[in-house]
């Protein structure tokens, strides 16, 4: 009997748009952002991805091409920070990773939250090190808002593409702590 024929491999398409801290690479594939930074490069974001996205060819596609996802982060910026919620993300990772993006995703615009409460949010309160670690491998900024995690003493702590994005970014959210 015949193999059935194999479906056309997926493309990661990669838009650039500009904002008022820098140009932030999206990357996109099956309608699901599944990259985003703070880098003119997209191939910069494409190569850290999971494996199964990483051998998935990168296509370019201009803002156009990828209105909705383009349009919500131009309104995130302009203020509308509500913008990225009803973006579909798509990151590969264990189940308590995912409750922790989730967490994250969560935590409204303006307010912050301690890795301690981020792993207690999550449902593993004894985790606060992979409510850090989850929040360092996360590839979907700003749209997983990483940046609104804290250490426990309230300051910045890291962030991927720099402390500078990371205080525009909760300040232009009104967060106490931008």
């Amino acid at each position: 009997m015949p193999q059935p024929a194999a479906p056309p491999a997926s493309t990661v398409l990669a838009t650039v748009v500009d904002t008022p801290i820098g140009p932030l690479s999206l990357l996109a594939r099956d309608g699901r952002l599944i990259a985003g930074g703070f880098t003119a490069d997209p191939a910069e974001m494409h190569v850290r991805l999971d494996r199964e996205l990483r051998t998935l060819p990168l296509e370019t596609a201009g803002p156009g091409d990828l209105p909705w996802l383009v349009k919500p982060v131009a309104g995130y910026f302009d203020g509308d920070l509500q913008a990225l919620d009803p973006i579909p993300v798509y990151q590969p990772g264990a189940p308590s990773r995912q409750r922790l993006w989730a967490a994250l995703r969560a935590v409204p615009p303006g307010c912050t939250v301690t890795y301690t409460q981020l792993a207690a949010q999550a449902g593993c309160p004894r985790a606060p090190r992979a409510a850090g670690a989850a929040c360092a491998l996360n590839l979907i900024a700003p749209v997983v808002p990483c940046h609104r995690a804290l250490r426990m003493d309230g300051s910045l702590g890291g962030y991927y593409y720099g402390l500078d994005r990371k205080t525009w970014l909760l300040r232009h959210e009104g967060a106490q702590d931008g």
